[in-house]
């Protein structure tokens, strides 16, 4: 590899030892690909991409404890100059792909892939440039085609305070309603958001502009 050329130098980020080891073996048959560092949580990956300052971290979402790889990926995309995050997992839901995408991984790749597409992934990463497994595409197409969902005001105020981070509890008391009807309300709002988390619903709001 000459000066002018020098290798993509990535950072690993996954919480099994052995997905590790297999992305360490497959990359170093490539000779403009180096690994500089593995993580095997969410702080490590972020205390390693402030020291390293790798051109792309490889990020899982799930991580086990502590923060997950989307938390991870805002924080190195904030905090370091330069590092892209391609998530590489095996998860495709709406939320999923949202919350990656809005804490601002440059691409989301599925482990399903064949070696060449993550190669040329790493390689379009590096330089800034998206790129989307063909299910993860889809998925985003369909949701930028799909109709906004419509929200009742009583939906609207109830992602509102969700979006402060309140509990069921705490949200019934700010509305002035029962614990119950939020629950009520929550459901209501997963499904028409096509979510099934709190931190899904948010993203999702926040993407189409429907919080209050």
């Amino acid at each position: 590899m000459t000066a002018a050329h020098p290798p993509v130098r990535i950072l690993l980020c996954d919480d099994h030892a052995v997905v590790r080891a297999g992305l360490l073996a497959l990359l170093g048959s490539e000779p403009d690909i180096e690994v500089v560092g593995e993580a095997g949580s969410g702080e490590e990956a972020v205390a390693l991409a402030a020291r390293l300052a790798p051109d792309v971290v490889l990020m899982d979402l799930q991580l086990g404890k502590g923060i997950d790889g989307v938390e991870a990926t805002r924080l190195i995309v904030t905090g370091t100059d330069g590092a892209h995050v391609l998530v590489l997992t095996t998860y495709d839901t709406d939320a999923d792909i949202t919350r990656a995408i809005e804490a601002g991984a440059t691409g989301y790749l599925l482990k399903a892939e064949r070696p060449e597409e993550l190669f040329t992934a790493i390689r379009s990463a590096a330089q800034g440039r998206t790129t989307l497994s063909p299910p993860v595409a889809s998925r985003v197409m369909a949701r930028m085609r799909k109709p906004l969902p419509t929200l009742t005001d009583r939906e609207r105020d109830i992602l509102g305070q969700l979006s402060r981070g309140l509990g069921n509890r705490d949200i019934a008391r700010a509305l002035f309603i029962s614990e119950a009807t939020v629950k009520t309300h929550l459901g209501r709002i997963y499904d028409k958001l096509g979510v099934d988390t709190r931190a899904g619903a948010v993203a999702v709001a926040k993407e189409q502009r429907l919080l209050p």
